[in-house]
């Protein structure tokens, strides 16, 4: 973990335009040129920089829409995926091509597929990672489906927080590799990590493992009024810790369960 770490640089996939939260909240972008020794610092801190806000459209942003993962993030949950030398790896959420460089550095690139859903950030990533000498393959479309052309995998890994965890990802994985999945504020609100091993007979269960921030797969925003409902219910349960709660994920649907597969939670 640590050779990989030194031979790939963050500051080789951090765009020279990034996004910073101004006096007034909103975010502003920071220019790398305007400002060298800020973009340095962020670039160098242990803390997720913002490279894209409201899905590109907006000149000052209220929602960050993609962005280079914290270090200390990205680092956990790497090991949390157990990679090695020849391991097949499918990545849902290719962002600035960072983590996919990464885990092209231990299991090959020939070994990583990942996926972006945004043409423009899937392109800056393609150049990102051409720069770095690192051929990863990268597909521009809808993770949800992830991508039957390079499965069964190894290890599937999202870097976008699901609600429904799309079957499609555990179909294309083989029995008994690992899913890393953060998930979105609904039982929980720190937004939990799963950590999800695949069955012989199309199954999977996990538990999770880990706090987590992650902006939502596209197709899986939820709205405020929504979180609210999620806290107060987690709250109204006693505030159980992350680690009491669990998943099992079939063909027809999943369950979120507190201690035990026999005690599924009630979706809100």
């Amino acid at each position: 973990m640590e050779a990989a770490f030194g031979a790939v640089p963050r500051e080789a996939f951090v765009p020279d335009l990034v996004w910073v939260r101004g006096d007034d909240g909103w975010a502003v972008p920071l220019r790398r040129q305007d400002d060298p020794d800020r973009w340095a610092a962020l670039v160098h801190s242990d803390d997720a920089v913002t490279t894209q806000m409201d899905d590109g459209t907006a000149d000052k942003g209220v929602w960050p829409t993609s962005s280079c993962s914290a270090p200390h993030v990205v680092r956990e949950m790497l090991e949390l995926l157990d990679l090695g030398p020849g391991r097949r790896v499918m990545e849902i959420g290719t962002g600035t091509g960072w983590n996919a460089a990464l885990m092209a550095e231990i299991v090959g690139p020939e070994n990583v597929t990942t996926i972006e859903i945004d043409p423009a950030v899937a392109e800056q990533a393609r150049a990102n990672l051409a720069g770095a000498g690192c051929p990863v393959q990268v597909i521009t479309g809808d993770g949800e489906g992830g991508s039957s052309a390079g499965s069964p995998y190894d290890r599937v890994i999202a870097t976008a927080a699901v609600a429904v965890l799309p079957y499609a990802w555990v179909r294309q994985t083989r029995p008994g590799g690992l899913l890393l999945v953060p998930w979105a504020p609904t039982f929980h609100p720190d937004g939990p990590i799963a950590r999800i091993t695949v069955g012989d007979g199309g199954e999977a269960e996990g538990r999770f493992v880990a706090p987590s921030w992650f902006m939502p797969l596209r197709g899986q925003r939820i709205s405020q009024p929504d979180r609210n409902a999620h806290k107060k219910r987690w709250t109204d349960a006693g505030e159980p810790a992350i680690d009491r709660f669990g998943i099992t994920v079939t063909p027809t649907g999943q369950t979120i369960w507190l201690d035990s597969p026999d005690t599924p939670i009630t979706p809100a």
